[in-house]
């Protein structure tokens, strides 16, 4: 439930840092809140699209296959998140500036208006569609009900859009480097415990051994289903019972993204000396 929250959160406010630059930087053109409205429209029908096709795709299945399709969600779940991190570490600080830029053209007259448009369409699209596969990767790993599921989801969207809001009238300061920092470790655990979800499901369906299950057993003091428990898992991926396969994948995840973000940001650092 928590970390539905955090993946909320985050991507919201992501795209409300987005149309709140181009908002501002456009503040005084005609027409231009048509074309931002319209664009958040745009992108919030066709991330519901992509939703309504992953319901979809999960109904069809069954059985097996219901656990072979929760792998694959999973294991696309992570790559995103992986490639999500890795990218912000080199390029997260760009993300203002080239939003400003196209701003700035639009006010220029370089770019049409239609451009606002486009640009906060994409950003919409493609943050909620992240939004929906992670959501519903961390769903096929747990036992967080529907309800559970929505309320997170909802109080990080309220949270991440109040944190826009108010990050574009100016009442809210945040270290972007220090946001970026927190959330992506948050974002790597997440990450680390989905990769071990899917090992799960890959167990159950007899893809990949398990290499000793359980591992070990710590239900005797922090259960799955107790409060600490609960909140370790939402945190950390925790589990009390792993296979030997879910702790390789859970392991593997964290070093493979970390490895990643650590030599594009030392690559970043050396050409940026020259």
């Amino acid at each position: 439930m928590f970390g539905t929250g955090i993946i909320v959160f985050r991507e919201t406010l992501e795209a409300a840092m987005i149309i709140g630059i181009l908002a501002a930087a456009t503040v005084d053109i005609a027409g231009r809140s048509r074309m931002l409205l319209g664009g958040i429209a745009a992108g919030i029908a066709g991330a519901i699209v992509v939703a309504l096709l992953t319901s979809r795709i999960a109904e069809m299945a069954g059985g097996t296959g219901q656990d072979l399709l929760n792998a694959g969600i999973l294991g696309f779940a992570v790559l995103m998140l992986a490639w999500h991190n890795i990218w912000m570490s080199r390029h997260g600080a760009e993300l203002a500036l080239q939003a400003r830029q196209v701003g700035y053209a639009v006010r220029g007259g370089e770019k049409t208006l239609l451009t606002l448009f486009f640009v906060i369409a994409l950003a919409v699209l493609r943050e909620g569609s992240e939004t929906v596969l992670f959501v519903y990767g961390s769903m096929a790993g747990s036992e967080t009900s529907a309800l559970q599921v929505l309320i997170s989801g909802g109080l990080g969207l309220g949270a991440g859009a109040l944190a826009g809001f108010l990050l574009y009238a100016g009442f809210l300061r945040i270290p972007t480097r220090w946001f970026f920092a927190a959330t992506s470790g948050l974002i790597l655990l997440l990450a680390a415990a989905m990769a071990s979800q899917m090992a799960r499901f890959l167990v159950q369906s007899d893809v990949l051994p398990d290499l000793g299950s359980p591992l070990w057993d710590t239900s005797g003091m922090v259960s799955n289903t107790s409060a600490a428990g609960v909140l370790l898992h939402a945190l950390l991926g925790y589990e009390a019972t792993p296979s030997g396969l879910q702790v390789v994948f859970y392991i593997t995840t964290l070093i493979v993204i970390l490895s990643a973000m650590r030599m594009l940001r030392n690559r970043k650092d050396s050409i940026s000396s020259f």
